[in-house]
């Protein structure tokens, strides 16, 4: 194998997606303070970072986008970015070694548009693995607030903060922004016994079509900029993060249901367009099962994915799995286990 093709050392990262993010829309610039309880959930983004000597011939910088079959060379630092500009607006702010040679690799098992945090847990994979490359270490903390400043300082989007939060520390959090972007991420630690029986009772259901987060938090702010931070709309959906962690500590999964479903119908409020006919169509069907909640996740809108918390029955929840899936063929259960990790980063020295 030749020098060009063979790597010296391969930096690899993971970060979790994020679902049922109740208290979402408080944790956004317009809300000004807010409280949200997420959970971070497998299937996560993955990075690969494969670091070429510096004397091999061949492009400086690489990307292969394996989700979208694109493999190409980044030839800019700077607007106007390619066809993946998340991805190389993240590389242009980590501003990483000139005299290195890199192949880097992106995935992720979680659908792109589902409002599951996808393209924050990509970020936060792609910074956390190219801080391997220069001096220094970011703390998970840096890592998630370098992800929000891509999106929003470099490529202009709207988005809250709590996604890339998320993905940085994973498990299940209990987040408060005081000033934004400033936060707070306090771990909701419970015993396995109770944090089995979650896991156990969730469902996420992918919608079939990806939904524009950003355009979604513009329709919002045209309704909200004049009613200021504490709309009753933002202040009910405030409500639901503490009554969701609160729930959780006593073990009370009736008591989250109602959390996540207040929170649902408290997008509603702020906007009619936040829950979508395919989701208003799961949710009856959930409703027959006998589910105890339900969470439209992230922005909402048409398409995107739903959060159900279901009963005591595993059969149940298979029936209600079952029905969900041929009610459309565009309807599917993504399996998700609770991340008890965040952001993890490693490197092997090749030779």
């Amino acid at each position: 194998m030749t020098e060009t093709e063979r790597p010296i050392a391969v930096v690899g990262s993971t970060a979790p997606i994020r679902i049922c993010d109740n208290g979402c829309w408080t944790d956004t610039w317009f809300a000004g303070h807010g409280q949200v309880f997420n959970v971070a959930v497998h299937p996560h983004a993955e990075v690969q970072v494969a670091i070429h000597s510096p004397r091999a011939s061949g492009p400086r910088l690489m990307i292969h986008a394996e989700n979208f079959g694109e493999r190409y060379e980044v030839r800019r630092e700077a607007p106007p970015w390619g066809p993946h500009p998340l991805l190389e607006a993240a590389i242009a702010y980590m501003k990483i070694p000139r005299d290195l040679r890199l192949d880097v690799t992106i995935h992720s098992d979680a659908p792109a548009g589902a409002g599951t945090g996808t393209s924050a847990a990509v970020t936060v994979a792609l910074i956390g693995a190219l801080d391997a490359l220069t001096p220094g270490r970011l703390t998970p903390h840096e890592v998630a607030s370098a992800a929000q400043r891509v999106e929003t300082e470099m490529l202009g989007r709207q988005c809250g903060i709590q996604d890339q939060l998320a993905s940085a520390y994973g498990g299940i959090n209990y987040i408060e922004m005081f000033d934004y972007p400033h936060a707070s991420v306090s771990p909701v630690l419970v015993p396995d016994a109770v944090r089995w029986e979650f896991e156990r009772r969730l469902v996420l259901i992918y919608l079939g079509r990806a939904h524009d987060s950003s355009a979604i938090h513009e329709q919002v702010i045209s309704v909200l900029q004049d009613a200021g931070p504490d709309s009753p709309a933002i202040a009910d959906l405030r409500r639901n993060a503490p009554r969701s962690r609160d729930a959780l500590y006593a073990g009370d999964f009736e008591a989250l249901g109602r959390a996540m479903t207040g929170s649902t119908e408290a997008q509603a409020r702020l906007h009619s367009a936040l829950v979508g006919t395919e989701a208003r169509q799961v949710i009856e069907i959930a409703k027959a099962h006998g589910a105890l909640g339900w969470k439209v996740n992230g922005a909402g809108g048409e398409g995107g994915s739903l959060t159900l918390l279901c009963g005591e029955s595993s059969a149940g929840k298979r029936a209600l799995i079952r029905e969900i899936e041929q009610s459309s063929p565009d309807f599917r259960s993504i399996p998700i286990q609770l991340s008890r990790n965040g952001l993890r980063v490693w490197r092997r020295e090749l030779g």
